[in-house]
This record gives structure tokens, C-alpha cells and sequence, in this order.
């Protein structure tokens, strides 16, 4: 599912298992994954990465990947896993929880301010160092 939600975006996934295990299955993981399944095997998935506003003692989750197989969409997947992501939030102590979407992807943001997001304007320039 990670590489069909890559090829959604026109990346290339390179993502390995050793890297699923340890993000998420490690002694310290990275990140939250949660499935859905249905009779056929999994339908979806979410993954949250911590985050925070250390400036306001404050804890959040960033909704980084929603992705649901095209047979399943349109059936309450998607849905169903965001509050699912809303409650592990709040089960962890944070405060908000956080999802971008593509600027074109207008279907996406049409669902998450339907679900009672809020749409945050985009803070300044950001910049990144690769290792």
C-alpha cells in the first residue's frame, strides 16, 4: 500500500521491511500505523508522526499517510481510520492532530473540513539538510 500511495504522487517507494520494522515495530517507533481490513485482506492505512509546539507545552500527531485500495473507496475506510488517528491522538495526550493534502487534491480537502478540520494557512519558508 506504501508504494501505491507513492505511485498516487508519482514517487518511487524504497521503502524496505527492515525500515517498517523498525519505524514502527522497534523498541522506539518512529511512527503509528494503523490498518483497516476487510474480508479481502486490508483495505487501508494511516501512519502518524509525532509532533509538537514546544513553545506552547503542547503535543500533536501529523496524519502523514492515508491511503485506501480504489475498491474500497468511497465505503467509510478513509473515514474510519482518521477517527481512529483522532482517538490515538487523544489517547497520547495531544492536543491536535495534523494532515496535508496535495493543493490539487481538492476532494481530500473538501473531506477533511466535512470531518471538522480547519484549514491552517502554510507557515513561512521551510528548509531541510540531507545526510
Amino acid at each position: 500500500m506504501v508504494v501505491g500511495l507513492a505511485r498516487h504522487h508519482g514517487d518511487t517507494a524504497m521503502l524496505t521491511l527492515d525500515d517498517l520494522r523498525r519505524d514502527a515495530l522497534g523498541a522506539h517507533p518512529w511512527l503509528t500505523i494503523l490498518v483497516a481490513e476487510a474480508a479481502k485482506g486490508l483495505s487501508g492505512y494511516a501512519a502518524l508522526c509525532p509532533i509538537a509546539q514546544l513553545q506552547f507545552g503542547v503535543r500533536g500527531m501529523d496524519l502523514h499517510h492515508l491511503f485506501i485500495r480504489d475498491t474500497m473507496r468511497g465505503q467509510g475506510v478513509g473515514r474510519a481510520l482518521v477517527a481512529a488517528c483522532i482517538g490515538v491522538a487523544r489517547e497520547r495526550g495531544c492536543r491536535f492532530l495534523a494532515v496535508g493534502t496535495d493543493p490539487d487534491n481538492l476532494a481530500a480537502q473538501q473531506t477533511y473540513v466535512a470531518m471538522g478540520f480547519d484549514r491552517v494557512p502554510q507557515p513561512g519558508p521551510r528548509f531541510r539538510i540531507k545526510w
